[in-house]
């Protein structure tokens, strides 16, 4: 690229991902800085809302109401870079992609998302969609945990959560709640073992939840399983291999159904890059989103290292943060928005109820209504079906909330 070329560009904000932190903060950013080029840089032809794939796998949606095209969800005035990211180099304050297109940018926000890594588990990738294996964390796969569960007649139904930081930590707990009253429903409870397998230390990070949670699970009967790692399934035998984590011995469980979460991770080019931190995350002030290194890169979503869950809920926080210091980045002011850490997990205990998390860095409940958001209530499971979506197709991906 010619000097004239990254003259001509020097206004341009280039944001890496159009998934729920991409589309929101350009959205926000279209509407405070109307002649600014703000460029989305992203190769997919859908958008999916996440969160409702627990209920596509619990029967209750089917997944077709998870997704939006992707160009309809472009705010107006934002160009779209219908690419794979393949490299950052913010020396040069470019982002490169798959053809090689070099596209130079005064301000960079990095939210690709994570990388979902079906083979790092054993065995996993050859066996998903069959054998009562299954994942929600797949649009294709979301369909397959509801047929196991209808169609489950006995036997041990297993539940896994992995060792890496997932896209809603409390998912893989929910669809094992869900299935436990499905089986209730349809009679066959009496007949079945329903295994959570975690390797977390315990069943929640904040203490008033997690008695709460440990209440749910003793009522129902759930046997969990702290600090196993699921290492290897073997789907003709249908035995899942785990990993202690205290002591690296190994525990095999034979299983009828399996619902597995599978690990998760930045993505490559992000890992590759200068712009990586711990664990390959994208390094970045907790508070203000901005790079400790490059002050015009700007990080939020799931890539970013942020010590807290990785929720579209925290992102509808961290979005007005992130465009708020961008804006006074531009303006050479200080950057004085500040993210507290807030997050929340809608944790789905039955068909008709829901336990509604909600804290900050320092795992203090920041709870949104006056009750106590901790004990099941089936209002908390109707806001997560009804009220939630539309909130977020309505409201955060067109910079309203």
């Amino acid at each position: 690229m010619t000097e004239s070329d990254r003259e001509a560009r020097r206004d341009r904000i280039v944001i890496v991902g159009g998934g729920t932190a991409g589309i929101t903060v350009a959205a926000r950013l279209r509407k405070a800085l109307r002649g600014t080029e703000i460029v989305i840089v992203d190769p997919s032809e859908k958008h999916y809302y996440q969160p409702l794939w627990t209920l596509v796998g619990a029967g209750v949606f089917e997944p077709e109401e998870s997704e939006r095209m992707e160009k309809d969800l472009i705010p107006e005035g934002v160009e779209w870079v219908k690419e794979k990211v393949t490299e950052l180099s913010p020396e040069s304050n470019e982002v490169i992609t798959e053809s090689g297109k070099r596209l130079a940018y005064k301000v960079a926000v990095i939210c690709p998302g994570l990388q979902i890594n079906w083979d790092g588990i054993k065995g996993l990738s050859e066996t998903l969609g069959k054998n009562g294996v299954s994942s929600n964390y797949s649009y294709e796969l979301a369909p397959k945990t509801w047929e196991h569960i209808r169609s489950f007649k006995g036997g041990t139904a297993l539940f896994t959560q992995p060792d890496t930081p997932v896209k809603c930590a409390g998912a893989p707990q929910k669809i094992a709640y869900l299935a436990e009253d499905y089986f209730q429903q349809s009679c066959v409870r009496d007949k079945c073992k329903v295994i959570f397998a975690s390797a977390q230390a315990g069943i929640f990070s904040v203490e008033k939840y997690a008695r709460s949670l440990e209440q749910v699970i003793a009522r129902k009967q759930i046997e969990t399983l702290f600090k196993h790692n699921l290492i290897e399934v073997k789907g003709d035998s249908k035995e899942a291999i785990f990993e202690n984590l205290d002591n690296g011995e190994q525990l095999t469980i034979k299983f009828d159904m399996i619902h597995v979460t599978p690990p998760m991770g930045p993505p490559d080019f992000i890992k590759d890059s200068p712009l990586a931190g711990e664990g390959g995350w994208v390094e970045v002030d907790k508070h203000s989103l901005q790079h400790p290194r490059f002050e015009n890169v700007f990080s939020l979503g799931d890539v970013a290292f942020l010590p807290t869950s990785k929720t579209g809920a925290a992102i509808r926080k961290q979005a007005p943060v992130a465009v708020a210091n961008i804006l006074s980045y531009l303006g050479k002011s200080p950057l004085s928005a500040h993210y507290d850490g807030y997050t929340s997990c809608p944790l789905v205990t039955g068909y008709k109820g829901l336990i509604l998390a909600e804290f900050d860095y320092a795992l203090n409940p920041q709870e949104t209504f006056p009750f106590d958001q901790s004990k099941e209530r089936y209002s908390m499971y109707l806001l997560k079906k009804w009220v939630l979506p539309v909130f977020y197709w309505d409201g955060m991906l067109k910079g309203r909330l």
